[in-house]
């Protein structure tokens, strides 16, 4: 890399809103402290909404230092792993902040998973006890042997709701499959019985910026996951650059939309610690489909929503969207996967909100590019522009050092106070993509003059038909508009004298119907001829991880 780099002089400047800094003073805060700071701030406020039952920042502190103190007294300590194995429940929270309290390591898993990829995880992060569900606890059990784990906790969705719910709840529940009864075992506690004694007080641990803080799981969408290990000052400080990007949020001000499941670095940082951090109200959905998410939005009126494509595509598509102000919503981010440019437009001119489309990885905390949260300086189709403190290039995809000149396509790397510390029991895999403290991301895109980034695909998807690049995000963002569909995936397949071609998977409108032919035609104007889909499989459903990542894997197996 040249001194006279065009990425070291950091054209994105220029763009940043008025009040966002190149560089920040970070204060010399771990979560907890920040978890303090409102509570003394913001006593009586509302941190977290559960379908209406509301607890207040004191209260949060309160759960959150006698849970610490039951976690002390099982003999957790610091740089101890546990594992928390929840949807968007109050009790996720709570345990998140007692494991940071006394300075233990933090093992997010998605409920979702197989008992196969559970079992990796928490053996791979030598889990010692695990907070989870009471729809999960049987199998949990089952898979304990397997692991290190002595001690398991179960909550339920009843926990914690307002009444009339939490009278019907009792009744209902099983019925309705949202509770289940739990087998007699062995160190198995229940949430509510802890929670209902009182425990000596926990010693805060001794912590650095340096320690980690979790172990974060990578999606698994090329393969078996790995951890990402963050460390405290990775975690503090993207909730830091986060709050100085959004600057036109005020603390204490604002209720946030707490859709993005917290298992997800996404969900954990934007939402999870970004409402503690700035002391808003926490509005959680464990369960993010359409119908609960329109109802979210008309009853809190949150302000702030992060959210993925997939639900910004299920809310526009809602039949009953058009019936409700959602005139609340000020802000939204959007990450996790592209955000299609048709869907943007959709949503905003629906709820008058605006989005700012951003960009990281559970390597990068995950923020490291946000648009402006301004519809003249933000670049619809664009990634944004990097945070502060933080530096991207753009490098040569063959050799991954030499810098590509402005407009060109590379692999984006990174440096910033929040990329990881490395790999969980991986060297070599670390070593791969974290070279003199520049993370190389694996996704392929490029800069504009103003220094705006924008994403064309991973490597690992690119497509070479006949000795030309093909990106699969050129070719979706196409058929997006298509009046049919409503998404739209590409792989490369084999091809006898291209090398690869095009395979495009549809999913339609409902009620819609189409055929090959025209799908292929519609992109006869609108795409090099090589960049054509030459099959075309039309699906109920793409496959997604928990996010709404296509896993392009699974297509290609088809």
């Amino acid at each position: 890399m040249s001194e006279k780099s065009v990425y070291l002089t950091k054209p994105w400047l220029a763009n940043y809103g008025k009040k966002v800094p190149e560089h920040i003073e970070y204060e010399e805060l771990f979560l907890y402290d920040f978890l303090k700071k409102s509570a003394a701030e913001f006593s009586e406020n509302p941190a977290l909404n559960f379908q209406g039952y509301k607890i207040s920042f004191k209260k949060f502190k309160e759960m959150v230092d006698n849970f610490a103190g039951f976690l002390h007294s099982a003999g957790i300590k610091k740089g101890d792993s546990v594992s928390i194995l929840l949807p968007n429940l109050i009790p996720c929270v709570i345990s998140y902040y007692a494991i940071m309290r006394i300075g233990a390591i933090c093992v997010m898993n998605n409920p979702l998973y197989s008992d196969r990829e559970l079992e990796h995880q928490f053996n791979d992060s030598n889990s010692k006890l695990l907070i989870t569900l009471d729809l999960l606890a049987n199998r949990m059990i089952k898979l304990r042997s397997k692991t290190k784990i002595k001690e398991i906790i179960y909550t339920s969705i009843g926990d914690y709701l307002p009444f009339p719910k939490n009278f019907l709840f009792p009744l209902v529940g099983k019925k309705k499959g949202l509770a289940a009864d739990v087998n007699k075992a062995d160190n198995l506690y229940r949430w509510k019985d802890i929670l209902s004694q009182s425990y000596p007080d926990a010693p805060q641990a001794e912590l650095t910026f340096e320690d980690t803080a979790m172990y974060q799981y990578t999606g698994g969408t090329t393969g078996v996951s790995k951890g990402a290990e963050l460390t405290h000052g990775n975690l503090t400080k993207n909730i830091q650059q986060c709050r100085a990007w959004f600057y036109e949020f005020g603390r204490g001000e604002t209720v946030l939309l707490g859709a993005l499941p917290f298992f997800h670095v996404f969900g954990l940082t934007c939402c999870m610690n970004f409402a503690v951090c700035m002391g808003w109200e926490n509005v959680l959905v464990p369960k993010p489909q359409p119908d609960p998410l329109l109802k979210a939005i008309v009853k809190y009126k949150p302000s702030f929503a992060p959210l993925i494509p997939t639900m910004y595509i299920g809310l526009i598509e809602h039949p009953d969207i058009a019936k409700h102000d959602l005139s609340s919503i000020k802000g939204c981010f959007s990450g996790s996967a592209s955000l299609p440019i048709k869907v943007i437009e959709t949503f905003e001119k629906q709820t008058g909100a605006t989005i700012a489309e951003g960009y990281g990885l559970s390597e990068t905390t995950p923020v490291a590019h946000v648009n402006p949260l301004n519809r003249e300086t933000r670049k619809v189709g664009s990634i944004g522009l990097p945070v502060s403190d933080t530096i991207t290039r753009v490098v040569d995809l063959t050799d991954g050092e030499t810098d590509v000149p402005v407009g060109e396509i590379g692999e984006l790397v990174i440096k910033g106070p929040q990329v990881m510390k490395g790999y969980v029991n991986r060297p070599e895999e670390t070593a791969e993509v974290l070279k003199d403290g520049w993370f190389f991301s694996g996704d392929i895109g490029y800069m504009d003059k103003g220094g705006y980034f924008f994403i064309v695909g991973r490597k690992k998807n690119m497509i070479i038909s006949g000795g030309l690049n093909v990106y699969p995000k050129h070719i979706e963002e196409v058929y997006f508009r298509h009046p049919k569909i409503s998404e739209a995936a590409a792989v490369g397949i084999p091809h006898k004298s291209r090398g690869e071609a095009v395979k495009l998977f549809v999913v339609l409108k409902k009620g819609e119907k189409a055929t090959q032919e025209e799908i292929v035609k519609y992109a006869a104007d609108k795409l090099a001829k090589y960049k054509w889909p030459i099959e075309v499989e039309f699906m109920d459903e793409l496959p997604k991880t928990n996010v709404g990542k296509v896993l392009k894997r699974e297509l290609r197996k088809q």
